[in-house]
């Protein structure tokens, strides 16, 4: 089993090869590169760990969190180039909150349950970052379902919460009936704001049910990608062209492809 040494030696030839190519004599493509292109990567790489890690790959995963670092260390020495901070900071910075934030392990603390260490890290959290209130405003770059569901998270971690999934479907189901009404009053701002209140009811029966909903939501719109595709095709080896195919048709080849997938 390799040593801890070991890691850091080979985390250090990652940084010294984004060191070389960011340098003078390095690649064009990662000379260009800012905060902002690399954000936008360091996003793709995460889902694309996520879909690995749910799909059961296990070599794919690898790869992906190799990935995943590979962009963090990438943003550490454009900020270092900007003389904010290094990627040593980073590590610093990470070792002493995990250390600080687990007082019942590296201290004097006593915890026993899940819960009470939930509730010291929120704890400490809020007063490391100097919050005003526990609920902070959405980062315009996180995803809407993946920020609703942290947010009914955090929110229950004080206690605010449905007691039981089936108490959030029947919340789910008055959002349902007040969007019916908006319809029927064709009352376009308030379709707007039930549509909203309906997907964050979803996320929160997700939540309740031990399932990511953005995750889900990316699984389903594959799923729905590779039915349509094959829709598609076997259009095709008719002869067919897709605008000009039936609907019932299409929902026909639609009804195939659901049954080709189901086990």
């Amino acid at each position: 089993m390799p040593k801890y040494e070991e890691a850091g030696e080979r985390f250090s030839k990652l940084v010294d090869i984004l060191d070389i190519l960011r340098g003078d004599q390095g690649c064009p493509w990662d000379r260009k590169q800012n905060e902002e292109s690399i954000a936008d990567y360091f996003l793709e790489e995460v889902y694309e760990a996520v879909e690995a890690l749910y799909s059961g790959d296990e070599k794919a995963l690898k790869e992906e969190l190799g990935d995943v670092i590979m962009e963090v260390v990438f943003l550490a020495r454009i900020y270092k180039e900007k003389g904010l901070f290094t990627v040593l900071d980073v590590l610093d910075s990470i070792n002493d909150k995990m250390i600080r934030r687990h007082p019942h392990v590296f201290g004097e603390k006593d915890m026993e349950t899940p819960d009470q260490v939930r509730k010291e890290w929120n704890r400490q959290k809020s007063a490391e970052k100097k919050q005003a209130f526990a609920l902070q405003k959405g980062d315009r770059h996180s995803p809407a379902l993946l920020e609703s569901f942290l947010i009914g998270k955090k929110a229950s971690s004080f206690g605010f919460d449905w007691k039981k999934p089936e108490d959030v479907i029947e919340k789910l189901k008055e959002e349902i009936r007040e969007i019916e009404k908006a319809v029927a009053l064709e009352d376009k701002e308030s379709v707007f704001e039930e549509m909203g209140d309906i997907l964050f009811a979803v996320s929160n029966i997700s939540r309740h049910l031990k399932v990511n909903p953005e995750v889900a939501l990316k699984k389903a719109n594959q799923k729905f990608i590779e039915r349509f595709n094959y829709i598609e095709k076997k259009l095709k080896e008719k002869g067919i062209d897709m605008e000009k195919a039936a609907l019932a048709e299409m929902e026909a080849l639609w009804d195939q492809a659901k049954r080709k997938n189901q086990p």
